[in-house]
């Protein structure tokens, strides 16, 4: 395994730092207190090529690999996790779905778009059927070509703002030879009747990033809308979700790293019996630590991204990533502002977002609790 990057990796990890500190640095304490989702800000990362990072330039990506997407949600991380999310959520959950399932027609009719000037949805997750994505209840029939709609979503990334295209819906569309529920994904576009979207707000993180509920009141889409083939959309959906880990993990060190920093410098500057406070053993020593754990989450997360990119099986290595990058960002921003003292609990200083935005990464996409499930089932228990 080679742990360097290529150039081509390094000038695209380059420009988003440069971007997220000269673009989304200055704005995002102010879109985080307002709840602003900026659709400004989602342009401007389109334009930079961030969605559709591994999609084939024939559709309209930048037809790079894993290691290069992570890469970039790193870097926004570091700044500012609405953002990452977005970028995550666009890539690996909105256009994930139709990259890897999609017929030949719907390859070409979304992701020219999706690459370059929309946003698609994720819709698996429902007020009753979290992590239990099995006990989904939004249903889909099919009659005389067409499929009817019932039910609701929650806790959608990006599927409720102005660039959002649609979103994909998994529903149960009846039962399999042995009486178990049937899922299917179906592709359901704005606009469409009998679906509705509402924003979410008063959220603890994340906040500048656009979290929705889905609505299906007898919704009715074409046939054709089917992703793949009917009765593969738990497969679709796990196989979208092992990918979207390393999303998720690339976001748990770059948000850590921005903690770090943060600290670190404080430690640098913040004088305290006559010395700066970094000169103190017990701060000294915490901040080693906290350098030595994103160090080796981020190996974690490479190797892991290694392997999908070699086709190589990532799965357990995708869910470790996830499972313990979000778990060292939670103690690095428990430690930094703990090293800011009273000030890291003040809003204006960046590490209590840090320490708020955290809170997602052992939720969602899977709980901590559902990837050491994953794990253990890939280790043979």
């Amino acid at each position: 395994m080679d742990f360097g990057y290529s150039e081509e990796q390094r000038i695209l990890q380059q420009t988003v730092r440069q971007f997220a500190e000269e673009v989304i640095k200055p704005r995002c304490r102010e879109l985080d207190e307002k709840e602003i989702f900026d659709v400004g800000l989602a342009k401007q990362m389109m334009e930079l090529g961030l969605f559709g990072i591994t999609v084939s330039p024939e559709y309209g990506g930048m037809g790079t690999d894993y290691t290069a997407y992570c890469l970039v949600v790193e870097e926004l991380a570091r700044v500012d996790a609405g953002a990452a999310a977005t970028v995550a959520a666009g890539n690996s959950l909105g256009i994930g779905p139709l990259n890897y399932f999609g017929s030949e027609a719907q390859k070409r009719e979304y992701l020219p778009r999706l690459c370059t000037t929309h946003l698609w949805g994720f819709g698996l997750t429902e007020p009753e059927a979290g992590s239990d994505a099995g006990g989904s209840k939004t249903t889909g029939v099919l009659k005389n070509g067409r499929w009817t709609l019932n039910g609701s979503k929650i806790f959608i990334t990006n599927a409720a703002n102005s660039l959002t295209l649609g979103s994909t819906i998994q529903c149960v569309t009846g039962k399999d030879a042995e009486g178990k529920k049937e899922y299917s994904c179906i592709a359901v576009l704005q606009g469409t009747p009998g679906f509705s979207q509402k924003e979410m707000h008063h959220k603890l993180c994340w906040r500048t990033s656009n979290t929705a509920e889905l609505y299906l009141d007898d919704c009715e889409v074409p046939e054709e809308n089917l992703l793949g083939k009917r009765g593969d959309g738990f497969k679709q959906m796990l196989t979208t979700l092992d990918s979207g880990r390393l999303a998720i993990a690339a976001m748990g060190v770059g948000g850590a790293q921005g903690a770090f920093e943060a600290a670190l410098q404080y430690a640098n500057e913040r004088k305290q019996f006559g010395r700066t406070i970094g000169k103190n053993q017990a701060i000294g020593f915490r901040i080693a630590d906290m350098a030595t754990e994103i160090e080796a989450a981020r190996t974690l997360l490479y190797k892991a991204c290694w392997l999908r990119d070699n086709h190589k099986p990532f799965q357990k290595e995708a869910a470790m990533a996830k499972l313990y990058a979000s778990e060292v960002m939670q103690r690095v921003a428990h430690g930094a502002v703990q090293v800011f003292g009273g000030y890291g609990l003040m809003e204006e200083y960046p590490v209590a977002k840090f320490f708020r935005d955290q809170r997602l990464l052992e939720i969602g996409e899977g709980t901590s609790e559902v990837q050491r499930m994953v794990i253990a089932r890939k280790l043979g228990l």
